[in-house]
């Protein structure tokens, strides 16, 4: 009975991120003795999915991947520690995820955190080009919109960057605005679908609300209430958290959402669609957020802009000088 009880928690966890499993595939996770990094390890192995498990931290990877080796499920999970056992985490690996780095403190912004993990992802880019280059890269670090292009200067510095195969988790954005859409507007969470475009702080996120399905309708003083909501959600749960730490628990579930996403489609599933923060050429911004098509090459399509209407518009152009910004000071640090 007890069991029976286990597996029904176990398959409701797993339901979002369910699939059919043909292949098998190899996840590294880097920083995964973090608050991000042990609810998106936790829900990597029960997908079926991931096959090999590799749990990367400086500290305490060992107890980690003791604990989740425990959960009765097929996956084998490993413990890496340190800067020296690195290389043999990522060997091999068909998708890194890097929730590594320091979390944010009330009054603390994204960029505060930037000299740290900064320098964090230059160095874990580094050794993904020497040991997996061929992996999809799945950067979730603070501030985002920097360490993208950090990791895509330190990757083309070793001749090993594909365009196709980087990309920033920006996921936690849709789950906000589609909870927080769904609590103000009644409607069923499983139905809406909202795109969210730009950036992964402050007014570089974008929700596109104007084109949310199911559609949904808001006075123009409560859509800049939402939208601003959806943009500052994470200072809420860094508030509330009282310098315990930021969003770990529903970053840790969008990390995962968006690596099982990229794991089925280079399991071939077709219409295999998320938004991340990429390279792009969709604006002025060398990287931007958009839809994106998923294949066994990672993006097989940029879906490009939704249609925006003005008010959206206004929010994009508020977007791209702080986008392009933060963009620069990544490309800079990456070239000292």
């Amino acid at each position: 009975m007890f069991s029976q009880i286990s597996r029904q928690v176990a398959v409701q966890v797993a339901r979002n991120f369910s699939t059919s499993s043909t292949n098998n595939f190899k996840v590294a996770v880097c920083g995964a003795s973090g608050g991000i990094g042990q609810p998106l390890s936790l829900l990597l192995k029960v997908n079926p999915l991931v096959t090999d498990l590799a749990l990367y931290d400086i500290v305490h990877t060992p107890g980690v991947a003791a604990d989740l080796s425990h959960i009765d499920t097929a996956s084998g999970v490993k413990g890496y520690v340190g800067a020296e056992q690195v290389a043999a985490c990522l060997k091999g690996a068909d998708l890194v995820v890097i929730p590594a780095g320091v979390p944010r403190k009330p009054g603390m912004t994204r960029d505060d955190l930037f000299n740290t993990n900064a320098g964090i992802v230059r160095d874990l880019a580094s050794a993904i080009a020497d040991n997996c280059p061929k992996a999809l890269i799945a950067i979730i670090t603070n501030p985002v919109n920097s360490c993208v292009p950090i990791a895509a200067e330190v990757l083309k510095s070793k001749g090993k960057y594909d365009p196709r195969r980087l990309f920033g988790v920006s996921t936690l954005d849709i789950v906000r605005a589609r909870k927080f859409i769904s609590d103000s507007c009644k409607v069923d969470v499983n139905t809406v679908d909202i795109p969210v475009i730009g950036g992964h702080s402050g007014v570089t996120i974008i929700p596109v609300i104007s084109q949310c399905k199911p559609k949904v309708s808001f006075s123009q003083p409560d859509l800049e209430k939402i939208t601003v909501r959806i943009q500052e959600a994470g200072t809420e749960v860094v508030k509330a958290k009282a310098g315990a730490g930021s969003a770990t628990l529903s970053m840790g579930y969008a990390g995962a959402r968006f690596a099982i996403s990229a794991l089925k489609a280079l399991n071939g599933e077709k219409n295999v669609v998320e938004c991340a923060y990429v390279e792009s050429k969709v604006t002025e911004a060398a990287y931007f957020s958009t839809p994106l098509l998923l294949g066994k090459n990672g993006i097989e399509e940029n879906l490009g802009l939704p249609k925006l209407n003005d008010f959206e518009k206004k929010l994009l152009d508020t977007a791209l000088p702080e986008l392009k910004k933060n963009i620069n000071k990544g490309i800079e640090f990456a070239k000292k």
